[in-house]
């Protein structure tokens, strides 16, 4: 990112000081030390502007929900014209939005998940899950694999590897963890006592990990056996993230409740979803208002979601993804073996994660690649991770840009 004569600084400075005095002194801190102290102003296609009119490839794209690329034109324009036409609708009610959407969803998941609940956010969708899959089952136990990530709600925040998690007391009680991969180990914890397995498919936060198909096998058996449910977060892996358009398709293995991220929208308006089985269905119908969300299903969003699902069925985004994605993994791999700080590249599509070799190295790596134009975060579990998730529609220069700059930044640590 070139440097230029900033006609804003005060404006940012000013911007940054009512952030510490309003929000936390350490939030500011952290923007920083992740070289995320970037004001964002115009934002188009896969890139982003700051103040000063710099601009940075998004590899960021908060968390990979602009999977269609910043302020995308197409779904922009319906939410324009859903603003003039409709408003949120009343949350309890159908509506025409609710349904077309929820049917457009079930053609769009593969395989029986053709049942929905929509929400505002991941978390709120986790907790919906959960909450569905206790309820049907009338079990209390959770079993989740370690190192994911799946929102700071009450359920959610209880299921995550998040550090210091104690420090908000006791969380939902009857969840256990077991180390992901270990088919052994989650034998052990399912039984006639588990509700529902938790996991996602692949970690986005922890170094893109993923396991073997056999275990996910495994875990659909022990599911089935025990009359537990099985439960996939692919608010991060989804929509064609990672070369198919969810992850699970990859696995080889259904679960009975995905949840699916803001992505839905394309970033547009703020919308998630747990679409799950017409099994699971039966409790709804007996127990209708278990789950409330005021926005859920907004009736604006639903048409904003409509238009983006639109988007990905002209776009096929995935495919884009899994031929870009396999090019940028190979170049990538390779600096592996010719930098000391990069130890070990990982990930599917567009979904990638660069170890390095500590914490340190990974914010110092995040402050550099903004200078140079690419806005990238750390994993959220695994600190010395870098993850790049870039629009799903990048072009083969966008790509180089990717890896000619990862390449330089690499060398100057």
């Amino acid at each position: 990112m070139k440097k230029a004569v900033s006609t804003k600084q005060t404006e940012k400075d000013i911007l940054f000081a009512t952030a510490e005095r309003v929000f936390s002194k350490g939030l500011v801190k952290e923007i920083r030390s992740r070289g995320r102290d970037f004001l964002e102003a115009a934002r188009e296609g896969s890139y982003v502007f700051d103040a000063d009119g710099n601009r940075c490839l998004d590899c960021y794209t908060s968390a990979g929900v602009f999977n269609l690329g910043r302020r995308n034109p197409v779904i922009a324009a319906r939410l324009k014209k859903a603003l003039l036409e409709t408003d949120q609708g009343n949350f309890v009610l159908p509506s025409e939005e609710k349904a077309l959407l929820a049917r457009r969803i079930a053609d769009f998941v593969p395989g029986n998940l053709s049942c929905v609940l929509f929400g505002v956010t991941r978390g709120e969708s986790m907790e919906a899950a959960c909450k569905l899959a206790r309820g049907y089952t009338e079990r209390a136990e959770l079993v989740t694999v370690d190192g994911g990530c799946y929102g700071e709600s009450g359920f959610a925040l209880s299921l995550s590897a998040r550090k210091n998690k104690e420090q908000f007391g006791k969380l939902i009680p009857g969840v256990k963890t077991v180390p992901f991969g270990d088919a052994q180990a989650a034998e052990s914890a399912v039984s006639g006592r588990t509700a529902a397995f938790i996991m996602e498919p692949i970690q986005a936060e922890n170094g893109c990990r993923e396991a073997e198909k056999a275990y996910y096998a495994k875990i659909r058996s022990l599911c089935d056996r025990h009359g537990a449910k099985l439960i996939f977060d692919e608010t991060q892996s989804g929509f064609g993230r990672t070369g198919s358009r969810f992850f699970f398709e990859q696995t080889g293995v259904e679960p009975d409740i995905l949840i699916v991220g803001e992505a839905i929208t394309g970033g547009i308006f703020p919308m998630t979803a747990m679409v799950f089985t017409p099994e699971l269905k039966d409790f709804f119908d007996v127990h209708p208002l278990i789950h409330l969300c005021t926005y859920g299903g907004h009736d604006i969003g639903c048409r904003v979601a409509m238009s983006a699902l639109d988007e990905y069925d002209r776009e096929c985004p995935w495919d884009n993804a899994r031929q870009r994605g396999t090019k940028l993994l190979e170049d990538l791999g390779g600096l592996a073996g010719k930098n000391a700080t990069l130890k070990a590249v990982a990930g599917r599509g567009l979904l990638i994660s660069l170890k390095l070799a500590s914490d340190k190295a990974a914010r110092s790596f995040c402050v550099r690649a903004t200078k140079h134009g690419l806005l990238a975060d750390t994993g959220r579990v695994d600190g010395s991770s870098v993850v790049l998730r870039p629009s799903l529609l990048i072009g083969s220069e966008e790509a180089s840009f990717i890896a000619d700059t990862t390449a330089k930044v690499l060398t100057s640590l």
